[in-house]
C-alpha cells in the first residue's frame, strides 16, 4: 500500500471554468487521469490538499467529484480556498453516500492512520494575515490543525504527516501561527505537506526542513500533474 499527494486539480466538469487557459494547464483532465492511473492502485490512498472544483455547491461539484472517485485509490480531501462547494461535513458525507461516491473521506478535524503514520490536516490560511477577519480565520484553522494533530497522537502512530492547503511558510514569508503547531508537536510531526501555489509563485515554495520538520510543495501544476508518493506499507514476508 502506498500513500501519495496531490492537490489543486481546480477540475470543472459541471461548470464552465477551465484552468486551461494558464500556461502549463493544456489537457489537465487527462493528465491527471492518466499519471493517476500509471501511479496508483486500488488498495493504495490520496491526500487531495484542497481546490478539487471550481462548482459553487455539492451538485454543481458532483461531475468533479465523480471523476475523482473512479479513480484509483481511497481519497481524503481537505478544503481549499475555492472549494466553495463545501458545506457541513455532515451534508457532504450524505451527499457523497447518496450518490454512490465510496472513495471520498473529509480530512477535516480527524485524522486517518496508514500503517504506523497518522494524516492530519487543516486548510490552513494566509501568510500575511494582518486584517482582523483574517486572523479571526487564521486563529479557527490553528485551531482544527491543533485537534487533527491531537487525533492522530489519539491513534498511535509512530509519526504524524500533516497536510495543508496554504503554505505554511514561503522562501520570504512565515506564518508563525501554524508553524508554532507543528512546532509544538515536532516530537512526533515528521512532514507537511501543502498546495495552492501555481505558475511564477511555485518559486516562492519553501522545499526542506525547517526546525526539523520537512515541507513540500504538492499542487497539481508543481507536480507536473503526477500525484507525490509520501509513504509505503511494506507486506511482512
Amino acid at each position: 500500500m502506498k500513500l501519495y499527494a496531490i492537490g489543486d486539480l481546480h477540475l470543472s466538469f459541471g461548470v464552465e471554468k477551465r484552468m486551461d487557459v494558464f500556461d502549463g494547464w493544456g489537457d489537465y483532465e487527462i493528465k491527471i487521469e492518466e499519471n493517476w492511473r500509471n501511479e496508483i492502485k486500488e488498495e493504495d490512498m490520496v491526500v487531495l490538499v484542497g481546490d478539487i472544483s471550481w462548482g459553487m455547491s455539492l451538485e454543481e461539484s458532483l461531475k468533479d467529484f465523480e471523476f475523482v472517485n473512479s479513480l484509483p485509490g481511497e481519497k481524503l480531501i481537505l478544503k481549499g480556498n475555492h472549494d466553495y462547494w463545501w458545506s457541513s461535513a455532515k451534508k457532504i458525507k450524505k451527499f457523497w453516500k447518496e450518490h454512490g461516491l465510496n472513495t471520498l473521506e473529509l480530512l477535516h478535524n480527524n485524522a486517518f492512520l496508514f500503517g504506523d503514520i497518522a494524516i492530519c490536516g487543516s486548510r490552513g490560511w494566509v501568510l500575511s494575515a494582518e486584517n482582523e477577519n483574517d486572523l479571526k480565520l487564521l486563529r479557527r484553522e490553528v485551531m482544527r490543525l491543533e485537534a487533527s494533530i491531537l487525533a492522530g497522537i489519539k491513534l498511535n502512530a509512530k509519526e504524524i504527516v500533516v497536510f495543508l492547503h496554504y503554505p505554511p511558510l514561503s522562501n520570504n514569508q512565515h506564518q508563525e501561527l501554524i508553524l508554532d503547531v507543528l512546532h509544538k508537536y515536532k516530537d512526533i510531526v515528521k512532514m507537511c505537506y501543502y498546495g495552492h501555489l501555481h505558475g511564477k509563485s511555485i518559486d516562492l515554495a519553501f522545499a526542506g526542513v525547517h526546525d526539523g520538520i520537512g515541507f513540500e510543495l504538492v499542487s497539481a501544476d508543481g507536480l507536473n500533474f503526477v500525484p507525490r508518493l509520501v509513504g509505503v506499507i511494506h507486506s511482512a514476508v
